[in-house]
């Protein structure tokens, strides 16, 4: 990770109980509290999920579902410039295909780590880095690299871009003025960078399989915006329950 132009890492793990472990090695102690704090939200740590999963469980298609896996939360994100070129990057294309686009980008535009620990050797490129290169020579679509050149541009231009907002509709009307960020991505990032409990992406593909397979018929994106409002507030906790069906 960078953090304020520092290098460090951080690794966690499932320990006993309902826990979980992290592992810190950072050069400034007086960093630690941001970084717990990063860690809290990465983790949803500030979830009610059992007054989340009570208001889920009135839908029939989530009860069963959220009887399975008591206690989900949204998995957040470290950091939301790498989040939004991620999901940029993972458009249209093979999971795998994004990982190993993604690991190309970091190769070439990252900044390498000064004490590499095994296969982590370089840091998520920054804004700047991206916000120039041309990156087509990394074998992607021309209108893709233009997207992922111009949300570095948006990230420079705005240093609180991937900050909390006023409100959901906010943050993706913010987001999708951004050249190549549409109505699924700026969901997808206001969902798992910017917590908002009610994001939806429901023109993900994923969503759409789930909620057919539980329910036995096809959706248009518009009747699955429609099916969706049952779980409002928390239409991001009924999508992650989805995904986690699948």
């Amino acid at each position: 990770m960078l953090l304020d132009g520092v290098q460090g890492t951080v690794a966690v793990e499932p320990t006993d109980g309902n826990a979980l472990r992290a592992t810190v090695r950072f050069p400034k102690l007086s960093a630690l509290p941001s970084i717990i704090a990063r860690l809290r939200r990465v983790f949803d740590l500030a979830a009610d999920p059992v007054a989340i999963a009570a208001h889920l469980a009135k839908d029939p298609a989530l009860a069963a579902l959220v009887k399975a896996r008591p206690g989900l939360r949204v998995p957040g994100a470290w950091d939301g410039f790498e989040l939004a070129i991620r999901t940029v990057l993972g458009q249209q294309i093979t999971v795998s295909a994004a990982v190993r686009l993604t690991g190309r980008l970091v190769a070439t535009h990252g900044e390498r780590m000064a004490e590499p620990d095994g296969d982590l050797t370089h840091v998520f490129p920054r804004p700047g880095a991206l916000a120039t290169a041309d990156l087509t020579s990394l074998g992607m679509p021309r209108s893709r690299a233009a997207a992922l050149s111009a949300v570095g541009a948006a990230a420079l231009a705005d240093t609180h871009l991937f900050d909390a907002t006023s409100g959901l509709d906010d943050a993706v009307r913010r987001l999708r003025s951004i050249r190549g960020v549409g109505e699924w991505t700026a969901q997808y990032i206001a969902l798992r960078q910017l917590r908002e409990p009610d994001a939806f992406p429901a023109a993900d593909i994923g969503l759409m399989r789930a909620i057919t397979s539980r329910e036995r018929r096809k959706y248009s994106l518009f009747e699955l915006l429609d099916r969706a409002n049952m779980g409002r507030p928390w239409r991001a906790y009924a999508a992650q329950h989805l995904w986690a069906s699948a």
